[in-house]
């Protein structure tokens, strides 16, 4: 069997799936991807005197203030996860987990760690995707109406949402000489790229969702871990993150590459 053959047959596997989960994909990309401020919100709740500590001891910013912090992040992401999730106001919902990320990542001193740092960007396209997408539903009211093509803001959107996406990807890189970390390495690098320039797209995005998904069951198995042991929560942290970025690669999949791809240039050839 030749490569272009494989690869087409892997297409008609992808398309395949796309017909049978059309009308549930998007609902599961959108659960996936607030889940982990849906976990940080709960989080909150039940770590409230914990987390209210930290911020007052680490900034010195008195108990008051790290208290408005805590509930700040814990009305923000679960007001904004159920925005979502109903479908109410999600350009508001997502500007509002946009500003939670920013301040997460200033306030947990994230901003010096790469690879937190990267696993944050890749959360912001997942909500540019998600910002993508409700853009699309609210021009979908005025459905027959004369229009000059896909916007512009919409498929940069969708082009740095892909971009940012791929970061989580790059913190899965191992640097080690072994065959298995080598070939993974360089299948992995080479999915990134093609979802990053928007070429075989959604067969591209798929295939990174079931590695991304064996990756995250196998080894951030938080359930196998006593709750009491700090790697409980650090596991647990990452598998929520990794589900989020599960969750915006599944709405490439559902709402294709946008306009500014390969895919959408092949069809002008």
């Amino acid at each position: 069997m030749g490569q272009e053959e494989l690869m087409s047959r892997a297409e008609d596997v992808a398309d395949q799936f796309l017909r049978v989960t059309k009308q549930y994909l998007p609902h599961l990309a959108r659960l996936c991807l607030i889940s982990t401020f849906l976990e940080d919100g709960i989080r909150m709740w039940f770590q409230w005197n914990e987390q209210r500590d930290y911020i007052e001891g680490t900034w010195g910013c008195g108990y008051f203030l790290a208290t408005c912090f805590v509930l700040l992040n814990l009305t923000g992401q679960l007001g904004g996860c159920v925005l979502i999730l109903s479908r109410n106001f999600v350009q508001y919902a997502c500007f509002g987990l946009f500003g939670i990320i920013a301040l997460q990542t200033v306030a947990y001193s994230i901003l010096w760690d790469i690879k937190f740092l990267m696993r944050n960007l890749a959360l912001g396209g997942g909500l540019l995707l998600l910002l993508a997408e409700s853009r699309s539903e609210g021009k979908s009211m005025f459905a027959g109406v004369p229009s000059m093509g896909e916007s512009s803001p919409k498929q940069y959107m969708q082009l740095g949402g892909r971009v940012l996406l791929v970061l989580m990807f790059m913190t899965l890189l191992h640097f080690d000489p072994s065959f298995f970390s080598i070939l993974q390495n360089m299948v992995g690098t080479a999915l990134i790229i093609l979802v990053a320039v928007g070429f075989k797209t959604k067969l591209a995005a798929l295939t990174l969702v079931i590695w991304l998904l064996a990756i995250n069951v196998y080894f951030n198995a938080f359930w196998t871990v006593p709750a009491y042991k700090p790697m409980h929560d650090f596991l647990k942290y990452d598998f929520f993150q990794t589900t989020s970025v599960i969750g915006g690669l599944l709405l490439v999949v559902a709402l294709g590459p946008g306009g500014v791809s390969m895919d959408e240039k092949k069809k002008e050839w």
